[in-house]
């Protein structure tokens, strides 16, 4: 079973040194049919203005993935980590017990635009962590993030996968399934997913499909995230 979720139906916030859009209730944005979907629980698309960020805040019990698409964000956190995540790296921050931590955007010229993603753990009060890691931009499906720190993968702390999905003009891909739901959010590009045509922002929720075919449309090449989840 396929639902596709269009991007002008997400939830948005206009702070004036941020925009956001929510793919999933965040926030002020409340919408009882979209709280998450299995143990995914937040994707925000947020831009951040030049010489602007989110000041020193704290998490608890929540993995959460920082995927940057332009400019750079400078983190700080209570765990002493200090580290700059260009466009096109991919941060996981578990945040376990607590932490706290900043996120800005240095550039005086440049917008900052990211992906925040935040996953539900199989179990709550762990010890914090911190990973980081350019994955590059090949073809096709790249896994990134796994529950067992598969070979150069991040390691979350749920039983769930994360894959960068990349397509050139006119290319395709197929994936066989093993977990129930699935979930595609598209960055950028037109994309099918086994006949559903996905713009930019879109996102696909997915039920016991055991195989798909991801194909870019239009001549236009794509950029994507998808989730396997338990």
């Amino acid at each position: 079973m396929f639902v596709l979720r269009p991007s002008s139906q997400r939830g948005s916030a206009d702070h004036g040194w941020l925009n956001s859009r929510h793919s999933f209730s965040f926030a002020n944005y409340y919408d009882p049919a979209h709280m998450g979907f299995s143990k995914l629980r937040v994707i925000n698309q947020d831009i951040v203005q030049p010489s602007m960020g989110f000041g020193t805040h704290g998490h608890r019990d929540m993995e959460i993935i920082t995927y940057v698409l332009e400019g750079n964000i400078a983190h700080k956190d209570s765990q002493g980590n200090v580290r700059t995540l260009p466009a096109g790296e991919v941060q996981l921050m578990s945040a376990g017990s607590g932490i706290t931590h900043s996120e800005y955007n240095h550039s005086n010229t440049q917008a900052l635009t990211f992906l925040q993603i935040w996953i539900e753990p199989n179990i709550k009060g762990q010890a914090p962590g911190y990973q980081q890691k350019d994955f590059g931009q090949n073809e096709g499906l790249t896994h990134i993030i796994s529950p067992n720190g598969a070979v150069d993968t991040l390691q979350v702390k749920q039983d769930m996968h994360v894959h960068q999905l990349i397509l050139s003009k006119g290319q395709s891909t197929h994936f066989s399934n093993t977990f129930p739901y699935q979930y595609v959010h598209l960055v950028s590009g037109k994309l099918d997913v086994n006949g559903f045509e996905m713009g930019p922002g879109d996102g696909l929720k997915i039920t016991d499909e055991a195989k798909l075919v991801f194909e870019s449309l239009n001549g236009v090449a794509v950029k994507a995230l998808f989730f396997e989840l338990p």
